[in-house]
């Protein structure tokens, strides 16, 4: 199997696997990754054919560059109308290799409501709990950002962060692999939703201790391979649901 190839499949398998765990529905939603070396990407389009996220196939990953344009697409697949998202992420920030965009429901009604991502767990998800130390920027537009103009703010408001909240859009999340990228996404739809049903019971839930931060682990170094053993995890969930790839 060639290097682009296999990207592709990377690509369809995350559209599959955030479908799976309710982070897009039906059509809406695309995930991208840089094309090593180069300024193109492949980015999960739209076809004469679509039966939405769950059902991407590597033919739906198009080649293109980070203007979203080039001989893949023809007249068989569009380009979503937000690729300025990707593509201008990619440009600004080139230790990027992979843009996640999609629009859970959790995280969408955190962003309506202005909810505070705040530690509130802790060995539940470590991941995530270091996501609400850290912040959750906001980006106050809820417009369809098509056009790289509208991008620039997007990337302002990120920062050097990896996931931004979208208020009554979605989420834009980036990583150096498509794996990364799907993961942090899953786990930040956990903190989303963990946010919302607390705010659900009326009441306020305490920060956890510092003392049990101090003590929660970094799991980079103790847990190298996480992202790859999740990513594993979830595509044998797929296979096991039938939304596998087909070999």
């Amino acid at each position: 199997m060639s290097d682009l190839q296999e990207l592709r499949e990377k690509v369809a398998l995350s559209c599959r696997i955030i479908a799976m765990n309710g982070l897009v529905d039906d059509i809406l939603g695309h995930v991208s990754v840089r094309v090593p070396g180069s300024d193109e990407m492949l980015l999960r389009c739209r076809g004469e054919e679509e039966y939405g996220l769950p059902f991407t196939t590597p033919s739906a990953i198009r080649k293109m560059n980070f203007d979203g344009e080039g001989p893949e697409l023809g007249d068989r697949y569009k380009a979503p109308k937000e690729h300025p998202i990707h593509g201008e992420i990619y440009k600004a920030r080139p230790e990027v290799g992979c843009v996640i965009h999609c629009h859970p429901p959790a995280a969408i009604f955190c962003s309506i409501a202005e909810l505070e991502f705040r530690p509130i767990f802790g060995a539940y998800n470590i991941p995530a709990m270091r996501m609400a130390l850290e912040g959750i920027p906001l980006f106050p537009s809820s417009a369809l950002i098509t056009r790289p103009e509208m991008v620039t703010p997007m990337i302002e408001a990120m920062g050097n962060k990896h996931i931004l909240l979208m208020k009554g859009h979605g989420i834009t999340v980036t990583g150096r692999t498509v794996e990364e990228a799907t993961v942090r996404a899953l786990n930040f739809d956990v903190l989303a939703k963990a946010t919302l049903e607390v705010a659900k019971t009326g009441r306020t839930a305490e920060h956890i201790s510092l003392e049990d931060i101090e003590e929660l682990p970094d799991l980079a170094p103790l847990l190298p391979d996480g992202d790859k053993w999740v990513w594993r995890y979830q595509v044998k969930m797929l296979e096991d649901r039938g939304w596998g790839l087909e070999r």
